[in-house]
């Protein structure tokens, strides 16, 4: 046990209300603190989604505890109503520390003192209100976002334990994606994966796009599989009637299937969303064409394994859900400057 700025909490709760890549980023710092305090029960306060990371990630995390949104954050509509029986749940927890690992805490500052903590830390933008300014990091302005939440433990006095991201994949999961690869005939590393959605459709680069591309893949010998929630189903069967022979699997597969899945394959071309992070955990190749986010905040950090396209645009980065002004930053992307880069990580002049 370390003689951190946290002391030596019991039970601890980290807040991080945020999507899947954004957590995943966020894994260097839970491995950071859970090295610094083995023995503390850490609860993770999440979206509804991130119960599963928290069983994905259960050498990092002991519990999870549903975030029911606020207004003004916009990860999710809130649930008013449930906003008192969260707060009572997490005060009944009697957390002896909490960190607001969420970003600048502008908002979340104040949720997090709501919990009840002993000891509350965590980020502060300038002249921002935080319970506790000398367990508050300044919020870093500039930086990949893996080392910006680092330096709250460097903050706190907890060394730092790498900048390498993890995602566990079980034995189900690993046998699910080989009986999928046999069922459709994909050998490993003789096929692509394609992955033409995200979250916010301003982070999406057009179907036509990501079709042109995989022709080329196509072309190279590899059999193109086109992934995607069961959400994005109309998306991905675009994209897949346009690449003979190509697999469409929108739906077909669990997250953690889908993770075993590109474990396999020569290279993924994806938006710049949650997958390009699985990707980049398990050491698969990638090409990740970035529209509207911030390429420098979430880029893949091995450079050599993986690269992010982008163009500048003064729009950058897009809070829209969709481009009020025609998406300039996807369509200046063309194919024909992406194919090349794809080619290039899967060996093919």
């Amino acid at each position: 046990m370390l003689d951190t700025a946290l002391g030596n909490p019991r039970r601890l709760a980290v807040f991080r209300a945020l999507q899947l890549g954004d957590l995943l980023c966020a894994v260097p710092a839970l491995r950071a603190l859970r090295r610094a305090h083995p023995e503390t029960h850490v609860t993770l306060i999440g979206l509804p989604w991130a119960a599963s990371f928290a069983t994905r990630f259960a050498h990092l995390v002991d519990g999870f505890l549903e975030f029911p949104g606020f207004p003004g954050l916009p990860e999710r509509t809130p649930d008013i109503a449930a906003f008192p029986a969260f707060v009572a749940t997490a005060q009944a927890a009697r957390f002896d520390a909490a960190l607001q690992l969420h970003g600048r805490g502008d908002l979340t500052n104040p949720i997090v003192a709501l919990l009840g903590a002993r000891v509350t830390a965590g980020f502060r933008g300038e002249g921002q209100w935080c319970s506790d300014p000398a367990l508050h990091a300044p919020w870093p302005a500039a930086g990949h976002e893996i080392n910006r939440l680092l330096v709250l433990m460097d903050h706190l006095g907890i060394p730092r334990a790498g900048l390498g991201l993890e995602f566990p994949l079980a034995p189900d999961e690993v046998a699910a994606a080989a009986a999928l690869r046999d069922r459709h005939g994909l050998d490993a590393g003789r096929y692509a994966c394609v992955h033409p959605g995200a979250r916010l459709h301003s982070r999406r680069w057009p179907p036509e796009s990501f079709a042109a591309v995989a022709r080329t893949l196509s072309q190279a010998g590899l059999r193109v599989v086109v992934t995607g929630s069961a959400d994005e189903a109309g998306l991905t069967a675009r994209v897949a009637a346009l690449v003979p022979g190509a697999l469409d699997l929108a739906g077909a597969t669990s997250l953690g299937v889908l993770g075993a899945l590109l474990q396999d394959a020569r290279v993924l071309v994806c938006n710049d969303t949650g997958v390009s992070h699985v990707a980049a955990a398990l050491g698969t190749r990638s090409v990740v064409v970035s529209c509207g986010a911030d390429p420098w905040r979430f880029a893949p950090l091995d450079a050599e394994r993986h690269e992010v396209l982008h163009e500048s645009m003064a729009c950058r980065p897009c809070a829209h859900d969709v481009c009020p002004i025609g998406h300039p930053c996807a369509h200046a992307l063309t194919p024909e400057r992406v194919a090349p880069r794809v080619a290039a990580r899967i060996g093919v002049d």
